[in-house]
């Protein structure tokens, strides 16, 4: 059985397991492997928030040429594209990219079509808001975990394969022990969000500086290929309360330490659902999402229904990756979104502003 950790990222361990060396999990789990060219990956969320039957075609048409420019020189290596309506009653359609570099991120973003894309007087005039968080995690700072070993979502798809049967995993802190860095590092979290640019509650644009160790979680469920029994354990079962855990947090996130959860259904390009999902929720800290995963009710319920039914699982498709960031490897910025929008909702907005 391996470590989660890649031979390569491992080093002599300061910080002790929650487990004995004997420990053996009670089911197989598998992690996204990457070689030691692999060392910082970019995830790009870039969305559009709209209200209304008269707006979806124009934010239809934005998303379509988000993801047409992945198309150009330095796109990511993987993209894929949701819908969710917020607790304020706006619909967003988020593009999310993966770069297997921070490099090529930033050529991309930079680049003269994106850039200008993005910095147009269109953007503030046409009756729409857009967002981008985009965030990189250096090798060390993320950590995956799948219940399938092939066609990997999210980050996995930016790495080079998956690992065999992996240890790590089935108990509390196993999410912690699978990140390389928690072999020395806590990674405590320190500083607020803020505003830098902009005012939220006056619309235009908005740029909100992050801070060190802001963890982000993607949690994802596939019953595309599921059959009968397995989808009705997914949708009778699983979802329901999932649906409720998804539910608190978007609302009560404050409260225990969440920055922007969002529960998003995956779509294709003119707007169709997929029978895809996964959650999107942006921490204060790890160790916030940590007490949360182990103390609250739905979620309670959530691991409890996976333990007894994973080991059986043939086509239902469920995962996780976890990452967290620097400061400086973080941005995220606004153009005419409500002011509970992602990052928005938390950040302090200084006199200045």
């Amino acid at each position: 059985m391996e470590s989660a950790i890649g031979e390569h990222l491992q080093c002599p361990r300061t910080l002790t397991r929650r487990v004995p060396d004997t420990y053996s999990p009670p089911f197989p789990m598998w992690v996204g492997r990457a070689d030691d060219t692999l060392h910082q990956v970019a995830m790009g969320y870039l969305g559009v928030q709209f209200r209304g039957e008269d707006q979806r075609s124009a934010a239809l048409q934005s998303m379509r040429d988000i993801v047409a420019g992945f198309d150009l020189p330095d796109g990511p290596a993987h993209h894929d594209l949701t819908h969710h309506i917020d607790n304020q009653g706006y619909e967003n359609l988020i593009v999310v990219g993966y770069w297997k570099d921070v490099s090529s991120q930033h050529r991309w973003s930079t680049s003269a079509p994106v850039a200008s894309w993005w910095e147009s007087e269109d953007r503030l005039s046409d009756g729409l808001g857009f967002f981008r968080e985009i965030v990189a995690p250096r090798a060390e700072q993320f950590e995956t975990l799948y219940a399938f070993q092939d066609d990997l979502p999210g980050v996995g798809a930016v790495m080079d394969g998956v690992s065999g049967e992996i240890n790590e995993h089935g108990y509390w802190g196993s999410m912690r022990e699978r990140f390389p860095i928690s072999q020395t590092d806590w990674m405590q979290a320190s500083g607020e969000l803020r505003v830098v640019a902009g005012d939220p509650a006056a619309g235009g644009r908005v740029v909100v500086r992050g801070h060190d160790n802001i963890a982000l979680i993607r949690s994802g469920q596939d019953w595309a290929d599921a059959e009968a029994d397995e989808r009705s354990l997914y949708l009778d079962e699983i979802l329901p309360t999932l649906q409720s855990g998804m539910d608190f947090l978007r609302d009560n996130g404050p409260a225990v330490g969440c920055y922007s959860n969002r529960f998003v259904r995956n779509i294709d390009i003119d707007g169709n659902f997929l029978d895809l999902s996964y959650n999107i929720g942006h921490w204060a800290s790890l160790d916030q999402l940590e007490r949360w995963s182990e103390s609250h009710p739905t979620h309670l319920r959530i691991f409890t229904t996976f333990f007894r039914v994973a080991e059986g699982l043939s086509k239902l498709r469920l995962y996780h990756e976890v990452s967290v960031f620097d400061a400086a490897d973080q941005l995220y910025e606004y153009i005419n979104c409500h002011p509970g929008t992602g990052m928005l909702r938390d950040a302090v907005t200084t006199a200045a502003h």
